[in-house]
């Protein structure tokens, strides 16, 4: 009963988690590790991590199952055009693999943040901070568009009108809710700053001029420090978990 792009776009999931890791003769599926997302630009977008495999974790993202990113209204799953994998079973034995694994992350997340134009990404918690960048396991990225419909899903307009709904969404559950996360009120600003721009690159294309720099919107001014996460008040943390 889906649409040919959803078929489309499963497939494409279901090809690639079923691809081996050299490193561990497994499937991808079968593999933990850190998983990050890019949308149709090649903007990163989400940075994870996963000790219950690739196939569980990104599986509930990105074919509409229950996740925290979805629950929350945080991601669009079919904003993710690419995924980009790093599977670390070499871990699995390892007393510290927790802490590595927060390393590699935070690592990702950095690369991630780097490449982002708005130095920014709708991570609601960020990953926690290591003293250092650590050096990364080989990483297997992937397309999910189906070839003959990247053009129709990619067009500006349909992308605006996506973002909007997924923006709405988003604050919807921050006024629902009530009390949420300083994280996720700075997911609203991120993405409304990613809304903006789209819109605003939209408009000059009507107009004939060149698209707006990404300097045009200071992202840091808008939502303060992107490397650490900000301490929540005393209590308010563990309601979120409860929630």
């Amino acid at each position: 009963m889906s649409t040919r792009f959803v078929k489309g776009f499963r497939d494409l999931l279901d090809a690639a988690l079923g691809e081996t890791d050299p490193e561990s003769g497994k499937r991808l599926a079968r593999c933990i590790g850190i998983y990050a997302f890019y949308d149709y630009d090649g903007e990163p977008i989400y940075v994870g991590q996963t000790t219950e495999e690739f196939g569980t974790r990104v599986g509930r993202h990105l074919r509409g199952q229950r996740s925290d990113t979805l629950a929350y209204r945080i991601l669009d799953p079919f904003e993710v055009a690419e995924i980009e994998l790093y599977p670390t079973e070499f871990l699995r034995a390892d007393p510290s693999m927790k802490r590595r694994l927060d390393a590699f992350e935070y690592s990702v997340y950095l690369s991630a943040i780097e490449k982002s134009k708005y130095r920014a990404i709708l991570n609601e918690k960020i990953p926690p901070s290591t003293q250092a960048r650590v050096a990364l396991p080989a990483a297997h990225r992937f397309g999910l568009i189906p070839a003959d419909m990247r053009e129709d899903r990619e067009h500006p307009d349909v992308r605006i009108a996506r973002r909007a709904e997924t923006l709405a969404r988003v604050a919807a559950v921050a006024h629902e809710r009530g009390e949420v996360s300083a994280g996720l009120r700075r997911v609203i600003v991120i993405q409304a700053v990613r809304l903006a721009d789209l819109a605003a690159a939209r408009l000059a294309y009507a107009e004939g001029r060149a698209r707006p720099a990404p300097e045009a919107i200071d992202v840091r001014a808008l939502v303060g420090n992107v490397m650490a996460e900000f301490k929540e008040p005393a209590g308010e943390e563990e309601a979120q978990e409860e929630g």
